[in-house]
């Protein structure tokens, strides 16, 4: 019997503020196969565990006067982004500042441990993981425009699981927005699971990156990439796909229904992952929401039970004792 493995999303997200030793031992007691860590660099070379990397939606930064002369605004895969970023401390500066919620609007028990818990490097997280005996799926963020500033992440990658079991065998998952990461992690002889991760709109910034250099063609969108075509040759470069939510699911005149892609990526010899299960009505289909107020818990039971029937290699979850419930 097919088993979909359930990987906490930045830990147990939905409990606790994410990316933090609590949210990512709390995800291995209830009972998640792996976590997930977004990975970004500091200034200095540190992988650092955060969702993004502007600090301000999870950490103390904006309310500490040393940084005040830190905030500024930059571009990042094409959007104008205003903040505090990473790669402008050094990882002994980032070890000061502190957690929170980055949704206290949808989740204010988890806000009440605002300030608790410090920052975690990739390698905190993987002595985490070894410990507690989850799997690790590590997200490469922004990979082009880390390049670009001379802090190539997937040659980090790399340092930080040198002469450790998350080098050889399999036992570490990467995965990116950006296929381009991946296959230079793997050039690094880094023998990980390639996962590729796909929006519902838009195009992958690497490939945007490169159009922009080129006068060929304009890059392929990720709607292109989930067509027949696009999916076979995506199956020859990587290992699985992990998909937005909402491309499992499609609506006719009978209403709301999963589509074929998990299927159709199946036949292709792809994996399929899909992100990210939240209760919330705000992250839930409207078909399965209860109420007007986003942080109110909707229809999650129904919603979850249709993704599972699917078959999926796994979902994303900000809360993996949910899953549990659903997928017995």
């Amino acid at each position: 019997m097919h088993t979909t493995r359930v990987i906490a999303h930045r830990g147990a997200s939905g409990w606790a503020p994410e990316h933090t030793e609590t949210a990512v031992r709390l995800a291995a007691d209830l009972g998640a196969d792996a976590v997930e860590p977004d990975l970004v660099a500091s200034r200095d070379g540190v992988l650092v565990v955060r969702h993004d990397n502007e600090l301000s939606d999870t950490t103390d930064v904006a309310s500490r006067p040393e940084f005040a002369g830190r905030r500024r605004t930059q571009t990042i895969d094409g959007v104008a982004v205003t903040g505090w970023f990473v790669e402008d401390f050094r990882w002994s500066e980032l070890a000061t500042l502190r957690t929170r919620e980055r949704l206290p609007h949808l989740r204010p028990l988890s806000a009440r441990r605002d300030g608790t818990d410090p920052i975690l490097r990739f390698t905190d997280l993987l002595a985490i993981a070894e410990q507690t005996g989850l799997d690790v799926v590590a997200e490469l963020k922004h990979a082009t425009h880390h390049a670009a500033i001379g802090l190539p992440l997937a040659a980090m990658l790399a340092d930080a699981v040198l002469g450790t079991r998350w080098m050889t065998g399999g036992a570490l998952t990467v995965e990116s927005f950006e296929e381009t990461v991946l296959h230079e992690v793997r050039a690094r002889g880094v023998e990980a699971r390639l996962v590729y991760l796909m929006d519902a709109e838009g195009a992958a910034a690497d490939l945007v990156a490169a159009s922009a250099s080129s006068a060929d063609r304009a890059p392929l969108t990720y709607a292109e990439q989930c067509t027949d075509a696009g999916l076979a040759a995506l199956a020859s470069r990587v290992d699985a796909i992990s998909v937005a939510k909402s491309l499992l699911f499609e609506r006719d005149d009978a209403g709301l229904r999963t589509s074929d892609l998990a299927e159709r990526a199946r036949a292709m010899g792809l994996g399929t992952i899909a992100w990210t299960l939240r209760p919330e009505n705000a992250f839930l289909e409207p078909e399965h929401r209860l109420g007007d107020h986003a942080a109110t818990w909707g229809d999650w039971q129904c919603e979850w039970s249709m993704v599972a029937g699917l078959g999926l290699e796994a979902v994303f979850a900000d809360h993996p004792d949910l899953w549990r419930r659903v997928a017995r």
